[in-house]
Parts: C-alpha cells; structure tokens; sequence
C-alpha cells in the first residue's frame, strides 16, 4: 500500500498550513506550537481542548481561526445556569402557524468556542457529546446536521478554581487534542504592549471552508506503515498497564493518534507518517484521556509524566519509516 497523495499536493498541503498558523500568529504571539495543534484538530476532524488560567489569549485563539477559515464562528459562556438548549437550540411553538419552529443555537457555526466549558453543570457539559463525535445535534427527535468543517475549541479553568466542575471522562475522550497556551515569555509580552501584535479582527482571511474541507480529505490519503500502527498500539497498552493510572487510554485515542499523525505528517511535507510524528502528539493527544489512580495523583504524577516516560520506555520503529 502506498499514499495517493501526489508531491505537488503534499506541497501545496504543507504551504497553506504554515500559512494559516503564521495568520493567527500574528494575534497570538509566540504560541507557534499551540497554534500548529490547534490546526491539526480542526484538519483531523476533531476538537480542542485548552486549559489554562484566566487572560492567556483563549478566546482570542479560537476567533482568530475562525476569521482566518473565513467560517462562522460563536461563542457560548458556561455559566452554572446553563441549560442543555442554550447550547442546542429549541422549539418554540408559532401560534400563528399552528407549528413548532426550531430556533438553532449557537453550536451551528463552524468555529465554536465553548468558554470556561467546567463552569457549567455535567447535564449542560453532556450537550455537547452528541455534536462533538457526529456533527449533528438531534432536539425533540428531529436530527440537524451542524456546518462543516466543525471545530469545538472548549476552554477550561483549573479545577483547583473556585466554581468549577470536573470533565466528565467520557467528555474528555470526545477532545481530540488538549494543550494550554500558557503566558507568553517577555519578548511576546513586550510585543503585545508596543501594540506590534494583530487583534483577531484585524488578522486577514486565509482560506474558503470549501477549501478546507480539500485539505481534510487529503489527510485520509497519507500513508502510515503497519510497523507505525502496531507502535501506536504498543503505547495504547503500555497507557493501560502503567501502573500509575487506573484506566488507561480508549480505542478512540488510539483512533486519534492515528489521525492527528497523519495530519501532522502532510503539514510537514510529508505525505508519509513517520515515529517522529507519533511521538509529537501522544501528550497532547494521550494525557488528558488517562484516569490516574488515586495514590500516584497524591504523590504528584500527571498524566503528562506518565506518557512520557512511556514514550522512553517503549521501542519505537527504526527512523527512516517511508512510503511504501
């Protein structure tokens, strides 16, 4: 088996991609590397999840992408009187007409920014389940497609923060991605306060969503040998058998790590997956999907160790993995 992607697509892959990250890179200084994972989520078809404390430059990111796709974009608060129908919308009954008439909420765009999403109840966070993993919301037995490419990028305060509810785990296997922006180092800092970094309104539009959606499905076509698989699947089960954790990660994540691979392989100009890419998102792709076990959480260990350290502990394939 080998790719289908041509050299020229592989190419023309790789230059809008850098283009698109240099884009939002303007409003969100310094983060090249949060801006490049964040892209790699909305191309694999997934989602985001950002974690990090108040002012880091959150809901900035999210606007920026949606005005660089050129896509719709909303935004909805958790608040702790959330409900399930803010989120999807409702059905209100027209006198006139005699008829219920569907009111679409804010989950129809492209771009979704779900702000301090642990703020709000479970009950609220579990509206989201059902459009995260089929594109579609279903209200009263009638089903709705949402708008494609879809991007949910969810942000979240630590849960040590007053008024906050922890994800649940099935919600948090639904976040293809998880990674934090962080504060920006002082050469940033400085840059913001000369007034030299973009506003997200100000940053241009990069690419149609017609096109966006060509790029996605050229991530289908990126070859990944049998070797990267049965690698992906040695880490899968070394997440399980860590004696760290108390439940390890799902066949989804294995799912992930395959995709995100892909898309991170053909955004570097390769239209081959090769360890090195694997390697570069099992954290972020990994982390936040295993359960620590209670004894090990009290004596420190993150999740983000516990990957790592099996990444050293694992073998990966001899370096140089090519299209066959």
């Amino acid at each position: 088996m080998s790719s289908s992607i041509t050299a020229e697509q592989t190419a023309w892959f790789g230059d809008t991609f850098g283009r698109l990250v240099d884009n939002v890179e303007q409003a969100i200084v310094g983060k090249r590397h949060v801006v490049e994972l964040a892209f790699t989520a909305l191309l694999s078809r997934g989602h985001l999840l950002l974690e990090d404390v108040p002012g880091t430059g959150k809901t900035a990111l999210a606007r920026a992408i949606s005005r660089t796709v050129q896509g719709s974009s909303s935004r909805i608060q958790f608040t702790p009187d959330l409900l399930p129908g803010d989120i999807t919308g409702i059905s209100v009954y027209d006198q006139k007409r005699g008829e219920f008439e569907f009111h679409p909420g804010p989950i129809f765009a492209n771009v979704v920014l779900a702000d301090e999403i642990n703020r709000a109840s479970p009950k609220t966070q579990s509206a989201l389940l059902e459009v995260m993993e089929e594109g579609q919301v279903t209200v009263d037995g009638v089903t709705r497609p949402v708008e494609k490419p879809f991007l949910v990028i969810a942000t979240q305060n630590p849960v040590e923060q007053a008024g906050t509810y922890r994800l649940p785990e099935a919600q948090l296997d639904r976040f293809l991605l998880k990674t934090s922006l962080g504060y920006p180092d002082a050469a940033a800092t400085r840059r913001i306060l000369e007034g030299s970094a973009l506003t997200t309104s100000d940053i241009a539009e990069v690419i149609a969503p017609k096109a966006l959606l060509g790029m996605i499905d050229l991530v289908r076509g990126v070859f990944i040998d049998s070797v990267l698989i049965d690698y992906i699947t040695r880490l899968i089960e070394a997440t399980r058998d860590a004696k760290q954790t108390r439940l390890g990660a799902s066949v989804r994540g294995a799912i992930a790590l395959t995709n995100t691979a892909r898309t991170w392989a053909i955004a570097h100009g390769r239209n081959y997956v090769t360890p090195d890419d694997v390697r570069a998102l099992a954290v972020p792709v990994l982390a936040h999907r295993l359960i620590l076990d209670p004894e090990a959480e009290f004596d420190g260990v993150t999740a983000e160790s516990v990957v790592g350290q099996i990444l050293l502990d694992v073998e990966p394939p001899v370096a140089g993995v090519a299209q066959q």
